[in-house]
């Protein structure tokens, strides 16, 4: 419920910062075309979101007889999880990385690229999984889509006014100043929420992720050989549409490290030490086993056929598993 609540909070607030940069390009007027922009997008955004940023990262459904393994994987998370098994689609890109998207849990897509099925271990693989399914199942799929959305919306609104002459209404109270004040000001604002929200959220879903894999330091490992790597290798799809760059577990444009307003995501060691944190409070270590002996019947898996072993609930993956047909 509270998630429920701060997402309808930020989509008024982005929605009102909609209608300031409509009055102060065309006044009142401004103000109520600004204001229908905001709802059609909004609407658009709502029931269009997953297809959109699938489409724009160039992600592809996988079936489940391509990959076995992952469709396991996934499927067991999303039950511990306690959310509907979303589709599983792949981004073929070298980088490793891997995003969430989706209006609600029922409607749920998880995205991840071959560089990060072929570069990256099964527990850590089962990390990020996890991770992403956080991120759905506290409905972050949605609202940070929407805020993107907008956030573009916001930058082309300020422009096209300008274009056209807004400043220029005797409705406005700044007049031309206003108007260009808005170009530049405007996206830099819608930014700023788009960020720190981003932030905010990372943080959660990678403790919800940990706790749902049970196994915060194979989260840690997979944050850390991500945040390497991706500033190695280039996610083509990623760089042509940079406004969706925040909904990527590791920022896939570049290795920013300064953990402060204006980047995307939290600074990864600031991420891996509250994993490592979480971990020390379960009592996980480095393997992923923990320190607190289990009855063998509780810790065994149970074999799926597939040459991947899925654990039983509140079990970290075994070290040494089947990664599939990309490993």
């Amino acid at each position: 419920m509270f998630n429920t609540l701060r997402t309808f909070a930020l989509l008024a607030a982005m929605t009102a910062l909609f209608m300031v940069v409509g009055y102060f390009i065309g006044g009142t007027a401004g103000m109520m075309i600004a204001f229908l922009f905001a709802a059609g997008t909004n609407l658009f955004a709502f029931w269009n979101s997953d297809k959109m940023v699938l489409r724009m990262q160039n992600a592809v459904p996988v079936e489940r007889s391509r990959a076995p393994e992952l469709y396991d994987m996934v499927d067991v998370l999303s039950r511990r999880a306690g959310i509907p098994t979303p589709v599983v689609y792949v981004i073929e890109t070298d980088q490793p990385n891997a995003f969430a998207t989706g209006r609600d849990p029922n409607n749920a897509a998880v995205a991840v690229s071959s560089g990060l099925l072929r570069q990256l271990d099964t527990r850590e693989v089962a990390g990020v999984v996890a991770h992403e399914l956080a991120h759905i199942k506290n409905r972050d799929t949605l609202t940070m889509t929407i805020t993107a959305t907008l956030a573009g919306a916001i930058s082309a609104l300020a422009q096209f006014g300008l274009f056209f002459g807004g400043g220029n209404n005797r409705d406005n109270p700044l007049g031309g100043i206003g108007a260009l004040l808005m170009v530049f000001l405007a996206p830099l604002a819608a930014m700023l929420v788009q960020m720190a929200v981003s932030r905010t959220r990372e943080y959660e879903a990678d403790k919800l992720g940990a706790e749902i894999a049970g196994d915060p330091i194979a989260l840690a490992s997979a944050l850390n050989k991500i945040a390497t790597l991706a500033g190695r290798q280039v996610n083509v799809a990623a760089e042509r549409n940079p406004a969706m760059a925040h909904m990527y577990i590791i920022n896939p444009l570049n290795g920013q490290r300064m953990d402060n307003l204006f980047s995307t995501h939290p600074d990864t060691g600031n991420r891996i030490a509250a994993l490592q944190r979480l971990a020390a409070e379960m009592r996980v270590e480095d393997k992923g086993r923990t320190r607190q002996p289990r009855p063998r019947a509780a810790s065994s898996g149970r074999n799926t056929g597939t040459g991947w072993r899925v654990p039983t609930a509140g079990r970290p993956l075994d070290e040494g598993e089947n990664r599939g047909p990309w490993g």
